[in-house]
């Protein structure tokens, strides 16, 4: 009687450890599973956030040279036209993480910041210029100087950045919706989301 009280519970041991055994791997198997499906979303999101706006602008460019005891004054001046595209870009490649697997926990460590390009179409006209003060290159880039700080100007005015930022706002989103579907916690600047609109904190550059 007692072998067979005793047979039993060797059995019960066995039984349960097994079954721990294939429940542990099973548990560990989903959570590798869950983690290669949150990898393939951030690679999927790597990629470039581009948002593109066109602006013109009418500039009048002049300068005045002072000759021979400032008698005789020389003056050239030129109208340009500009039209610039402009992108607002964020390289989602760029983006760090942090994988926990242990704590079911995803770390967005880094964002990258915006860059702003500028493609700028100059045309020249009404060119006047005197023999003593010639258009010059100085010239040139001193518009072209000019051309982008007022571009800059109707940028920082404009939703470009805004839009720019909601779409990679949109973005990160998609990251946070397949963590918290799978039971996992995405964390940004040390908190954890608990919510889309917290993102939405993330300061705009």
């Amino acid at each position: 009687m007692i072998r067979f009280l005793l047979g039993i519970v060797v059995t019960l041991i066995i039984g349960l450890g097994v079954l721990f055994f294939i429940n542990k791997n099973e548990k560990q198997e989903q959570t590798e599973i869950n983690s290669s499906m949150i990898q393939e979303q951030i690679k999927n999101v790597g990629k470039l956030v581009v948002v593109e706006g066109h602006f013109s602008q009418v500039m009048d460019y002049k300068n005045t040279r002072q000759n021979f005891f400032r008698i005789f004054p020389s003056n050239k001046k030129v109208l340009v036209v500009v039209n610039a595209k402009v992108t607002v870009e964020y390289d989602l490649s760029q983006l760090q993480t942090h994988i926990d697997e242990e704590n079911r926990m995803v770390y967005l460590n880094y964002i990258p910041d915006a860059n702003i390009n500028i493609y700028p179409d100059l045309e020249y006209y009404d060119v006047t210029q005197d023999y003593w003060n010639p258009l010059k290159a100085e010239d040139l880039n001193k518009i072209r100087k000019t051309v982008d700080n007022v571009i800059h100007d109707k940028i920082d005015k404009s939703d470009l950045k805004k839009r720019a930022h909601q779409n990679l706002i949109s973005e990160l989103q998609k990251i946070y919706i397949l963590t918290n579907s799978m039971g996992w916690t995405l964390v940004y600047d040390e908190q954890p989301v608990e919510s889309p609109d917290m993102l939405m904190n993330i300061r705009l550059r």
